[in-house]
């Protein structure tokens, strides 16, 4: 490589090598924008904001092992930057049209002769206009390319580091890639009574970065909960059989529904001593297994994994890109039918990931598997992909309206990737005081997310009618347990 060349992290690798012929590691968004947006505008904006960021100037080189991020001497803006216009069938609405050409796109490789990154523009879209964003999931994760998205809107704070600052080294992915991976063999030989320097002080200092370590105990204590939790992700029992998991046909099909308000939300959360995450969620079960229902596939007594990002990254460094999260499997109780039942069974199972080491361990698996071959590193992903049915994120966005280009962003959307055989992944991202859900499947699992999508305002009202008609002191309090 060339002295200007950039060493991949280890991270980075891992997801820039994810890539399959059914899915792709592309992170894919819908801005809706309101007057039109031009071209030339566009174009205009993204080279004095987004182009700062090196990595959107910079392509990948792969080796055997190692990747690297090299500026593409023959960048071309107008390449990253598509004009298009919508194509729609007889009678299909504009909405319907937009969903497929996100869908066509999803299942679209990027051109790794270039930065791995487009964005396509349909200048009419009903009464303004959209984006089509994709951009690969090693430049950056979802945090951090909100962040970076937000910053390059009309007034964006500028994320980049001052100039005085001192150098940090993120070759490797920083201080908690190094704190995990190092000590990671430590954690095979010595078992769970560890008392001594080791992956026990790594871990510490890796849930409290900037506190001095504590006594033995604590170390002891840390140690145990390492081992029982390194223990625990590597004996998931595999997911129940749905209609949502088996083999996938690689072809994507996206869907979205209009926003819920974020404040009846909360108020719901409040009244049942829940949080806002445990209501969304508690919408998304409900609306899977109703949906399973109806397609014949009774969830009864069914349970389902879904992998949730954990953000490990102070929102200060987003500026910095890279992938700094970790995976934490969450259970999803599908076969529960009744809504308030439902949402308690699921601030269950997030309390029980409290205080979890899965998403460091998680994180360390994937910076070592960013050093292994491509096939060592495929057989790593498979032994828990094997016990997970969907991909589900949260990203908090502003929430005031923001302004890009003189238009106003009315709405965002956006879809995880999925690796390996996971055919679902579902997205939350709270907005302008909304809460929009969108959800990426694969066709061969469930041809139609649409029908999904729309159950989740009905399972939202269902659950805020049963809120207000419930006996409180006697229901509620037999369902909600001790205060948490």
């Amino acid at each position: 490589m060339t002295e200007t060349s950039e060493r991949m992290s280890r991270v980075d690798t891992a997801w820039l090598r994810m890539d399959s012929d059914v899915n792709l590691m592309m992170i894919v968004g819908i801005w809706l924008l309101r007057p039109a947006l031009g071209y030339a505008a566009l174009c205009s904006r993204l080279e004095s904001k987004l182009l700062s960021y090196a990595r959107f100037r910079q392509k990948v080189v792969q080796e055997a092992v190692l990747s690297y991020w090299v500026i593409d001497d023959e960048f071309d803006l107008e390449h990253h930057v598509v004009r298009e216009k919508l194509s729609r069938k007889r009678g299909q609405s504009e909405r319907a049209a937009l969903q497929a050409r996100a869908s066509e796109l999803a299942a679209t490789p990027l051109d790794h002769a270039h930065p791995l990154w487009q964005i396509h523009l349909i200048e009419h879209y009903e009464d303004g206009s959209a984006l089509i964003v994709r951009i690969h999931h090693c430049i950056a994760d979802g945090i951090a390319l909100n962040s970076v998205l937000m910053s390059i809107a009309d007034g964006g704070i500028d994320l980049h580091r001052p100039r005085h600052a001192a150098m940090h080294d993120a070759r490797d992915g920083g201080w908690l890639a190094d704190a995990v991976v190092k000590p990671l063999t430590e954690v095979s030989v010595k078992a769970i009574g560890m008392y001594g320097d080791g992956v026990v002080k790594a871990m510490e200092y890796l849930a409290h970065p900037q506190q001095p370590l504590a006594g033995s105990v604590n170390l002891a204590r840390t140690g145990y909960q390492v081992m029982r939790d390194a223990a625990a992700l590597a004996l998931l029992p595999d997911d129940s059989p749905t209609l949502l998991k088996g083999k996938l046909s690689g072809r994507k099909v996206t869907a979205w529904c209009e926003p819920l308000p974020l404040a009846q939300v909360k108020a719901v959360g409040k009244a049942l001593n829940c949080s806002v995450n445990d209501v969304l969620l508690a919408c998304v079960v409900g609306s899977i297994g109703r949906y399973l229902r109806d397609r014949g596939d009774d969830p009864a007594s069914k349970e389902i994994r879904a992998m949730v990002p954990v953000n490990l990254r102070p929102l200060e460094e987003a500026w910095q890109l890279g992938n700094r999260f970790g995976l934490a499997p969450v259970v999803l109780p599908i076969g529960i039918v009744n809504p308030i039942e439902c949402v308690y069974a699921v601030r269950d199972r997030m309390l029980e990931l409290k205080g979890s080491y899965q998403p460091l361990l998680a994180y360390a698996l994937l910076a070592v598997s960013g050093l292994l071959t491509k096939s060592l590193q495929d057989a790593l992903s498979d032994v828990f992909l094997r016990k997970t049915t969907a991909v589900m994120t949260n990203v908090p966005g502003p929430t005031e309206p923001i302004e890009f280009c003189g238009s106003t962003l009315r709405q965002s959307i956006f879809w995880v990737p999925s690796s390996g055989d996971v055919g679902v992944g579902v997205s939350i991202v709270s907005y302008a005081g909304g809460v929009q859900f969108g959800l990426i499947t694969d066709s061969r699992r469930c041809p139609d997310p649409q029908k999904i999508i729309d159950r989740f305002a009905p399972e939202f009202e269902k659950l805020l009618l049963l809120t207000l008609m419930l006996p409180w002191a006697n229901e509620v309090s037999r369902l909600a347990g001790p205060a948490s």
